[in-house]
Parts: C-alpha cells; sequence; structure tokens
C-alpha cells in the first residue's frame, strides 16, 4: 500500500464528530469463574476512528475485544451496531446473531491463525467464498489486489511455513481486508513477532488507518498507538482508568494508575 493509492473497499468518510457511532457498548461484564475479567465496560467506536487498548497483561483487554463481534459472550452488558437494536448479552444469544455481528467485522488475531496446508491465495479467499459466498474469481482477483498492496503479490502461491512471521502477519491482515469488514479487530498483532519484523505490519496498519478503515487495537505498542489512534483507553483489572487523546493521556494523564503504567513501560530502568 502507498498513501498516493485510492483506499481499498475503504468506509464512507464520515467526519468522526458529526456521526452516529458505528458501535456501541455499554457495561460489559464478563467472568471466567470467579475472576471478573470485564466490569462493566462502556465503549463507543465512530466510523473512521482508530481506537486504542491498552494496559498490563490480564486487564480485559482481549476478552473486550473478541466480545465486540461474538467470539466472547459477555454475562451482562448489552452491544449495539450501526444503529441497530442492541444485544443484551444477560439473555441468550442466538447463533444468528452472533453470526451477523461476525458478518460486520474482521479479526486479526495475535498468532496469525492461517491454515497451514493451504497457499496464501486459498486463505485469503476462505472467508469471502465459503462465508460470504463471494464467487471464486471475484474472490482471488480481490485478494490479488490486497497482496499486492502488502507487497506480497509473489507470495500468493506459498504455503504460511514458507514466510517470515511479519509476512504472516500481512496475509492476516489481508485476509480480514477480504471480507470488507465495518470494523477491524486487531488482538497484539505484533506481540509474536520479532522485533525486526514488527515494523512492516505497523505500516500496514497505519495506512489502514490512514484510509479511513475503522479499527479497534489491543496494543502494547506505544508509540503506534499515540502516533495513529484518535482514542486510547488505558484499562486494569476489568475497567477503563482513564481515556483520552493519545496527546493528552500520554503526556498528562490524570489517573496516579495510568501514571504509573506509562512511567513503567517507557522508563523501564527508572
Amino acid at each position: 500500500m502507498s498513501h498516493t493509492d485510492p483506499p481499498v473497499d475503504s468506509p464512507v468518510e464520515t467526519p468522526v464528530d458529526d456521526a452516529a457511532p458505528l458501535l456501541v457498548a455499554r457495561g460489559l461484564h464478563k467472568a471466567f469463574g470467579d475472576n471478573q475479567v470485564l466490569r462493566g465496560i462502556d465503549l463507543e467506536v465512530y466510523r473512521g476512528q482508530v481506537v486504542a487498548l491498552i494496559g498490563p497483561s490480564g486487564s480485559g483487554k482481549t476478552t473486550l475485544l473478541r466480545s465486540l463481534d461474538a467470539l466472547e459472550i459477555p454475562d451482562s452488558g448489552t452491544l449495539a451496531f450501526d444503529g441497530g437494536p442492541a444485544i443484551d448479552f444477560a439473555l441468550p444469544v442466538r447463533q444468528s446473531t452472533r453470526a451477523a455481528l461476525r458478518d460486520r467485522s474482521a479479526m486479526v488475531f495475535q498468532h496469525h491463525n492461517l491454515f497451514p496446508h493451504r497457499t496464501v491465495l486459498e486463505n485469503v479467499i476462505e472467508g469471502p467464498v465459503q462465508v460470504r459466498r463471494v464467487p471464486r474469481a471475484q474472490a482471488v482477483a480481490r485478494a490479488e489486489e490486497l497482496l499486492a498492496r502488502v507487497g506480497l503479490a509473489e507470495k500468493r502461491d506459498a504455503y504460511p511455513h514458507e514466510l517470515s512471521g511479519g509476512q504472516q502477519q500481512r496475509v492476516g491482515i489481508v485476509r480480514a481486508l477480504a471480507l470488507s469488514p465495518d470494523l477491524l479487530l486487531f488482538d497484539e498483532p505484533t506481540s509474536a513477532l520479532d522485533p525486526e519484523l514488527v515494523g512492516e505490519v505497523l505500516s500496514v496498519m497505519k495506512e489502514l488507518a490512514d484510509e479511513g478503515w475503522t479499527m479497534v487495537v489491543v496494543t502494547h505498542e506505544l508509540a503506534f498507538a499515540r502516533a495513529v489512534a484518535d482514542e486510547v483507553l488505558f484499562l486494569d483489572g476489568g475497567v477503563v482508568v482513564e481515556r483520552g487523546a493519545p496527546a493528552q493521556l500520554f503526556t498528562e494523564p490524570a489517573e496516579e494508575r495510568t501514571q504509573r503504567f506509562l512511567h513503567r513501560i517507557l522508563h523501564p530502568l527508572d
């Protein structure tokens, strides 16, 4: 991809301040046994917005992210997508409701999750052909276009084990884009990569943000969050301790817990 290229099926460019939220979550609670992972999380995501979720391990970031497309079902709270009726998680959630949520979003996982016995191209077209019922020829053309945009056109017939970790993660991003989702979800997409490969993945993500894709990103890459996010949420103990624009949260955090977390990450030798 390049900044001069036209967007690829980018969402309609709507000014964030004037738009209705694309997604609204209210009072999300989730427990695993006695472990209360989410304790009443509220979240709004607007079209074209990048929201970064940061915080220590075990703070609830990934559980929150997975709740947004029903990979996890919260115990209570509500979730509404694009002005539609709110899903009340205190009630049984139908499989059709879960499927409808997943039709609107696509997840990029920490560990790629590519099918090892399928080529890059086959991995990318799996969702469009099998789930969205896109004609195979159309799905292949779309996949080839996207692979070229992330510099992997020559890898279309390669298998995952023949790729570097960064290349595998870029394929994972292309696989998500091929579904043309309204919302892209990233679960620490660089945490499993060797340090020298992190930049190539973050570069693709930044270009997606520049093109207007709506994204929620769980990340420990604070420089990326500061440069790309429109809003940053700091989670700890299953609650949102603090939220704000990156310029405010990273330079003048209001909460002592946020201050201690940022100091420990940014100044590890102090």
